[in-house]
């Protein structure tokens, strides 16, 4: 299944992509793409609906994220070695964990605003992990069993924030619009392999970044392993996994950042696309 959540900001409905690429509501049978919604319990009843029958909604509507009520964003730095290799950065010994604020998440296709001061703000294509039955000290074995689904994720960062400010990265990953989700959530049984997704992002139509989740450091099932040791994994949290080379800040001989007006374009295999343009704030 493709679950999605469509309508204006801050009043987003459940919903459903059907085989024709038709919108179709959910609000008579789930009240969010959230939570309980996402317990295997839950997503085997929506997987026997008779999508037929469920009403249209115009592919016009805006989307939202694609999770709703997200408890934890929790995000993996440096987790494909070429990506580190071209930062600079020696590929961790263990996992780098960081959050990024819940108040950053946006719909696919929302605008992206450069916050003031920003002179640095990146973008990075991402595999986008959400938890569905929860996850405490979990094997690597049964980690892929807790997963509800998997998205695209823009985990756009503010570089001199990020660094150079002293502290942690969550205060350069966490500025409104920094977190665009979606456009859809889509179930296991339609991505066998998580670790074989040809993922991509272009700026104004130019390529920056072409990867493959291949080349992850840890993949998925060892994150949500690994993240389950040290807190329990809740139905929404999100995982977004780490990105590719081709970041802004890795471009030679000189680093490259977004602009007011550019438009940032990206997809995942499977997972579809997203499409921004990014403001100043």
């Amino acid at each position: 299944m493709k679950l999605l959540r469509h309508g204006p900001v801050g009043q987003e409905k459940p919903g459903l992509l059907d085989d024709d690429g038709v919108i179709r509501d959910l609000s008579a049978v789930v009240p969010d793409i959230s939570g309980s919604s996402l317990l295997p319990e839950s997503l085997e009843k929506l997987g026997k609906l008779d999508v037929a029958t469920l009403p249209v909604v115009s592919n016009e509507t805006r989307l939202g994220a694609c999770v709703g009520g997200i408890g934890k964003f929790i995000c993996i730095g440096l987790n494909y070695s070429d990506h580190a290799a071209e930062t600079g950065a020696k590929v961790p010994d263990e996992p780098i964990i960081f959050a990024k604020a819940t108040s950053a998440v946006v719909g696919p296709n929302d605008d992206v605003y450069l916050p003031r001061g920003s002179k640095k703000t990146d973008w990075e294509v991402e595999l986008g992990v959400v938890i569905g039955a929860p996850a405490k000290y979990v094997s690597e074995a049964d980690a892929l069993n807790h997963v509800a689904g998997y998205c695209v994720i823009n985990d756009i960062s503010e570089r001199e924030f990020q660094t150079e400010r002293c502290g942690q990265w969550t205060k350069g990953k966490s500025s409104d619009t920094f977190g665009p989700t979606g456009p859809w959530l889509v179930t296991p049984d339609e991505i066998p392999d998580p670790q074989a997704l040809g993922m991509w992002l272009d700026v104004d139509g130019q390529r920056m970044q072409d990867g493959n989740t291949n080349t992850m450091v840890y993949g998925v099932a060892f994150l949500v392993s690994y993240l389950s040791q040290f807190f329990t994994l809740h139905p929404g949290d999100v995982i977004s996994t780490g990105t590719p080379p081709g970041v802004g800040m890795g471009m030679k001989p000189e680093p490259v950042f977004l602009k007011e007006g550019q438009t940032m374009s990206l997809g995942i295999d499977g997972l579809g696309t997203q499409t921004q343009r990014v403001k100043a704030d």
